[in-house]
């Protein structure tokens, strides 16, 4: 499914494989960034960067991809693309560039998983400014939710947006939860409670407000309580649940965080169902 060319300011691409691949999301200059995992089992990169304490403040993509710790390696493809470009945090050798990643387990664990040359061919189609597609595309190409009552349904990348006060809010999910989208009885939950294909929610939650990195942990924590509004069980053992907050500072005006906080859990609810109607 198209949807608008943008999320926001911030250019997104997808690479889809055989039932897995990337999603690459490049902010604008001077983004700032942070972001919490809540699941118990997360495949990361970068994450104690966005700690509120650490140096660097600002990143340039975020990089979410299928295939566990293995897609992990999609982000090296993304951080050679845009070194090429010049961009990244200065240093004496030269530019580093600054990119998150975040991986979902699904079937390409034991097959071929999203590697560098994927994220390089996500990253270049968010830079020819793609339409910003969702459902079974990019990183969630393989995803699947519903495995905590022995069931395999299909998620996907979702999107949403809404607008709190003079500001905007929009969120980017891909849904390959444990749990499932729209409630369930828990005394349904299988005895056995397999390990499976299907788990970890990873996603981006974007505001056009100027934000500092310590307002961003707090709207990435918001995020997550959107993942529980819409997903249930979410934040289990078997879920690696991540997501980072972008406050792109587009528009520079006085933002009210709580309202904009309360609004992103509303969004990445929204995104988190939308992933699944379309997929």
């Amino acid at each position: 499914m198209s949807g608008p060319p943008q999320l926001l300011s911030a250019r997104v691409g997808h690479s889809t494989g055989a039932g897995t691949g990337v999603t690459v999301v490049l902010p604008p200059p001077g983004t700032v960034a942070s972001g919490e995992v809540r699941g118990g089992a997360p495949a990361t990169r970068e994450f104690a960067l966005l700690e509120p304490a650490r140096l660097v403040e600002t990143v340039h993509a975020v990089v979410l991809s299928g295939g566990s710790a293995f897609g992990l390696s999609a982000a090296d493809g993304v951080m050679t693309l845009l070194r090429e470009r010049g961009e990244g945090f200065p240093t004496p050798a030269g530019p580093v560039p600054i990119v998150v990643g975040m991986s979902l387990f699904d079937a390409s664990v034991g097959g071929t998983p999203p590697d560098a040359a994927a994220g390089r061919a996500a990253a270049l189609a968010a830079l020819a400014g793609e339409d910003l597609r969702t459902g079974r595309v990019g990183a969630g190409a393989g995803a699947t939710l519903g495995h905590w009552r022995g069931q395999a349904r299909p998620g996907g990348v979702g999107v949403a947006e809404r607008e709190a006060g003079e500001h905007r809010v929009a969120a980017l999910i891909v849904v390959n939860a444990w749990g499932d989208v729209g409630g369930g009885d828990a005394a349904q939950m299988t005895a056995e409670r397999p390990y499976g294909l299907a788990h970890t929610t990873i996603g981006v939650l974007l505001t056009t407000a100027r934000l500092p990195k310590n307002d961003c942990w707090l709207l990435a924590q918001s995020g997550h309580d959107g993942y529980a509004r819409a997903i249930h069980p979410a934040h289990s053992r078997y879920d690696g649940d991540a997501i980072v907050a972008l406050a792109t500072g587009e528009r520079p005006g006085p933002a009210d965080l709580d309202l904009i906080r309360a609004v992103a859990t509303e969004t990445v609810a929204d995104a988190v169902r939308s992933a699944v109607a379309d997929g």
